[in-house]
């Protein structure tokens, strides 16, 4: 019996294990129901949602728009955002900011900022001295930084999906631009932990777009590889890029299709918003020129003036797509003075020339980075605003020398849709059909140090090495292993951006630092010191590019291996218990999978990385240096253990079972032991040894190159700012919510006053004090209300319902007496009619009791009673005065009265028939003259002298012409009547007849 305990003991673990797993799994659903997406443009987004039962879907904003202005004007007691912002941009320029996204990631001598200056110098950017970034300085009390501005834009577009999907949203997918580096994606990040996101990735809206065209196009796509070309002019930059569609074998599902970025090339100031600034400055030239000789300042010199013209600049641009000239024109621009011109779109095309010729930049980089021929591109698409410009079409078509450009994807809507299907397949709470995404790296990343070498016996000198870490269009997600053989003390190295001789002299000036991490290594010495006996492998560097382009380096190990003899020993429940819940759950300890999503490449170690290239000179050092593994889809191995031992039952790396001796290899099939050695029999020598790794966790101090994120504490106080911000526009939307609601009462009430039916049930005297008392707190509102608080509002709305609380009561019961009275006298009708049918029942087929058909007659009659009662004393009360007869009293007499018919009617329905007795000669009894025909598909035979037409008969009285609920069809009073033998019969068959039945 104890053994029998004791095997059962592990299958109960087991299986509070599998509880304990679920019950994790659906606390992490219950706050996963919804996802979004936010496609963050230059100058404007859109914002996606999945939800249960919704599929992906545009949120529409307050203003019911597909689509949202990136805008935030920011004052000292109050906040727009979106449209509301929009259109503050000419009152208060100022303190209304756009395009903010252009300077994240980004410091105070970047030439972007120094462009943000030129394009828009209403604004006043200082320098944060810590981070030697740019901020906006509305006033010196209001001072942001361009990510929290950002952030404020982000929890905007959550606010906006939480109202569009009716539940709270945590998750989401935002999109990037392609070039975005390091900085800029974590300045991104650093955005929406403010606004309180959990960013499930960042996605570059290139690739969210691709993913939005092939799920669409799943059918389409086959084995044969299909190259497209999405050609993406947005308001701010321009990006071509070369995708690769194409069906692959996967692990988890098989054949499923897949995305492969080959080739991005991109334009970071070529966009709609230059078209527009060269169409503004040609209107406010036009301008000074009609008022040259009226000794007046220049236009440029009034914000607010270039705010307007920078707005019909943008609607120009838009009219002047479809049309060969238009007007522009402006009342009062300055100065009161209106402004008309007519602008052609050859005027428009000349001023722009220069940027057309850009167009082809962008293809060209991107078939340079993919290593393509335009002869391998099947389709260019067309995607952004911008391009709907005809002259950008007409160069680009040139360029790509196709015969049409394609136009069937919706070119603001694209990477919305993509982002949130890629969020839908990250999210836990979804399942969607998997769609392999495998984006390319834009930015190759290196490892650099330095090491002592000996060219010369006596002579050191000190060696610089690159290693390539992630090669240029390599694809991520992926882990990498650097393992440095040669060190046995502290030493520190880099980490640094590749080659990026593609970028020209001016776009190289934008990038930034090319240095991103100095990283200092403790302990090396002190991990060789603890293991003197072992052998060292090497110090391992591991380092993640994760879905969202950020790189990490996750940690780093000193590794070192011996030999040591086999002692196997039994295994015990609790290996048992981890090694069944390892392989129900695939029996691989590598990290997770995604049916969607990005295909990930594992970690390997100890071979060389694909592209991995020394400098010249370099190039006999790489193996002896450091070894990065190759970009492998196959099955990664399981991780290096940490501890004191290896597990048991571990199986040694590739290269370590390549030299094992072929005395340690069984030698026939199913003989091998837990570490692929045959078991040796008693008496024999003892079990050959085996490798042991032992792994020691070393001291990592980063020093950020590029730019430093923010430091905790002011990242703290940047959420607490937008968290008060965002409260107090919750008070504010709540005081302005009561302002309205009082003043909608003041109004209505006041028209409601001269309305007959309220001045039926009023005197004059109680109307002239409910005018007085609403024309006091109208006064009040006007006078007092902007500085009253939301509770002084409310208190005042209570008090003008209380005065007229009478009123509307009075009025209120007037309109509900006529369909309550008419629903009582149907009722009881209805109910007289079911008590006199009750009462015609025979005693042999009675189902009711007297009592229960006395109490059903007691409440019809003080029912009818008290209705009479009521409307006499009624009629004799003034319409003035509060009324007896109250609906809810109406609705309480219904209900009791419904109840005890119910009780009835159910009992009918439920109580089984009684047997009939049989005369001598075996005839039946004849059923009753009220027997119901209930059971349709029955053949009754009608008793002697009656057809088979005959009905019940029914009672003369007057309440029987009135018309049966619907309710009271079930009810058969000669259902209980009904034979056992006849309920027998199917229906379409006939009994034979005896002879005394004919």
């Amino acid at each position: 019996m104890a053994a029998t305990v004791r095997r059962q003991r592990p299958r109960r673990l087991l299986c509070w294990a599998l509880v304990a797993l679920l019950f994790a799994d659906l606390l992490a659903l219950s706050d996963t129901l919804a996802v979004m997406s936010v496609d963050l443009g230059s100058e404007s987004m859109k914002v996606a949602i999945v939800k249960p039962g919704v599929p992906m879907e545009i949120v529409l904003n307050k203003e019911s728009r597909r689509k949202t202005p990136v805008t935030v004007t920011l004052k000292e007691n109050e906040r727009f955002l979106g449209d509301s912002a929009a259109g503050m941009a000419i009152k208060n320029p100022k303190a209304t900011l756009r395009y903010f996204q252009h300077l994240l990631g980004k410091q105070a001598d970047n030439p972007h900022v120094a462009l943000y200056r030129d394009r828009f110098p209403e604004h006043e950017l200082n320098i944060d001295p810590q981070r030697q970034t740019v901020r906006f300085q509305i006033s010196p009390q209001l001072q942001f930084s361009p990510e929290e501005v950002l952030g404020m834009v982000l929890n905007y577009s959550r606010s906006l999906a939480e109202d569009f999907a009716e539940q709270p949203i945590k998750d989401a997918v935002i999109t990037v631009p392609a070039f975005f580096n390091q900085a800029e994606r974590r300045a991104v990040l650093q955005a929406a932990q403010m606004a309180g996101l959990k960013v499930l990735q960042l996605i570059n809206d290139n690739t969210a777009t691709a993913l939005s065209y092939g799920v669409f196009r799943r059918k389409d796509i086959n084995s044969t590889a299909q190259n497209v070309m999405f050609y993406d002019m947005g308001s701010g930059s321009t990006v071509c890029t070369i995708v690769t569609y194409q069906t692959v074998k996967t692990k988890e599902a098989g054949m499923q299709p897949q995305l492969q970025i080959r080739g991005v090339g991109f334009d970071r100031t070529l966009g709609g918003l230059e078209m527009e600034l060269r169409l503004r400055e040609h209107l406010a030239r036009l301008f000074n020129e009609q008022r040259k000789g009226q000794k007046t300042k220049d236009v440029r010199e009034n914000p607010r003036a270039m705010a307007k013209l920078l707005r019909e600049a943008n609607r120009l641009k838009t009219v002047l797509s479809a049309n060969a000239d238009h007007m522009a024109q402006i009342e009062g621009l300055m100065d009161d003075v209106d402004f008309k011109a007519k602008v052609t779109r050859v005027e428009f095309e000349e001023l722009c020339a220069d940027l057309f010729e850009r167009v082809p930049g962008p293809v060209q980089q991107a078939l340079q980075s993919a290593e393509m021929s335009l002869d391998e591109i099947e389709q260019v698409i067309l995607v952004g605003g911008a391009t709907r410009v005809p002259k950008v079409q007409e160069v680009l078509l040139k360029a790509v020398g196709k015969d049409e450009l394609g136009k069937n994807i919706n070119a603001d809507e694209a990477a919305a849709m993509g982002a949130v299907y890629q969020a839908a397949a990250l999210s836990k709470a979804f399942k969607v059909k998997p769609f392999v995404v495998r984006d390319a790296v834009i930015y190759p990343i290196l490892v650099e140090f330095t090491r002592e070498v000996e060219e010369e016996p006596g002579v050191r000198s000190l060696k610089h090495n690159k290693r390539v870490l992630f090669s240029r269009m390599g694809p991520y997600p992926q882990r990498k292993v650097i393992t440095f053989n040669r060190y046995s003390h502290d030493f520190n190295f880099h980490i640094n951006y590749g080659d990026l001789g593609f970028l020209g002299p001016e776009d190289l000036r934008v990038f930034g630092s090319q240095n991103l991490t100095t990283v200092k290594l403790k302990g090396v010495g002190e991990s060789f010191k603890k293991y003197p006996d072992y052998e060292s492998k090497g110090i391992k560097a591991h380092f993640n590019l994760d879905e969202s382009g950020v790189l990490s380096l996750d940690r780093v190990e000193s590794v070192f291996e011996t030999l040591v003899e086999d002692s196997p020993e039994e295994e015990s429940t609790l290996t048992k218990l981890g090694n069944t819940i390892s392989s129900l759950f695939g029996g691989s300890t590598s990290s997770d999978t995604k049916e969607n999503g990005t295909d990930t490449v594992q970690e390997e170690e100890e071979s060389p990385t694909e592209g991995s290239k020394d400098e010249p000179g370099e190039q006999g050092d790489l193996k002896e240096e450091t070894e990065t593994p190759v970009e492998d889809t196959s099955q990664p191995p399981p991780p290096e253990p940490k501890g004191d031992a290896a597990p048991e039952g571990e199986k040694p790396d590739e290269k370590e079972s390549g030299e094992k001796s072929e005395a340690q290899k069984p030698e026939e099939k199913g003989q091998a032991g837990p570490e692929g050695v045959p078991p040796a029999p008693e008496g024999k020598k003892q079990k050959p040894a085996r490798k042991q790794k032992m792994v020691e966790e070393i001291g990592v101090e980063l020093a950020v190159l590029d730019l430093p994120d923010l430091p905790e504490d002011e990242l703290a106080r940047s959420v607490k700012k937008l968290e008060d911000l965002t409260l107090r526009d919750l008070e504010k939307q709540e005081r302005e919510k009561a302002a309205n609601s009082l003043e909608a009462f003041i109004f209505e009430t006041q028209d409601k006053l001269y309305q007959p039916e309220y001045q039926e049930v009023s005197t004059e005297e109680q109307r002239e004090e409910i005018s007085g008392k609403l024309s006091t707190a109208s006064a009040w509102l006007e006078d007092e209300g902007f500085g009253a608080t939301t509770v002084m509002l409310k208190e005042k709305l209570a008090e003008l319902r209380k005065l007229c609380q009478g009123l509307f009561f009075r009025v209120e019961e007037r309109r509900k007496w006529p369909e309550r009275l008419s629903a009582l006298d149907n009722l009881l009708n209805h109910s007289s009619i079911f008590l006199k049918g009750a009462r015609l029942i025979p005693e042999m087929d009675q189902i009711f009791t007297e009592v229960e058909m006395t109490t059903l007659e007691k409440v019809i009659n003080d029912t009818w009673a008290w209705k009479n009662a009521t409307l006499a004393e009624q009629a004799k009360l003034p319409a003035t005065e509060k009324p007896v007869l109250l609906s809810k009293d109406i609705e309480a007499k219904m209900m009791a009265l419904d109840r005890e018919v119910q009780y009835l009617l159910n009992k009918a329905k439920f109580t089984k028939p009684r047997p009939r007795p049989k005369d001598k000669n075996g005839t039946r009894t004849e059923p009753p003259l009220n027997a119901s025909a209930g059971d349709q598909e029955e053949k009754v035979i009608p008793p002697a002298g009656q057809t088979e037409e005959a009905k019940p008969i029914l009672e003369p009285d007057k309440e029987e012409t009135a018309t049966e609920p619907a309710d009271s069809e079930p009810l058969e009073l000669g259902g209980p009547g009904a034979e056992p033998e006849q309920k027998a019969q199917t229906a379409g068959q006939k009994r034979p007849l005896k002879n005394d039945e004919l």
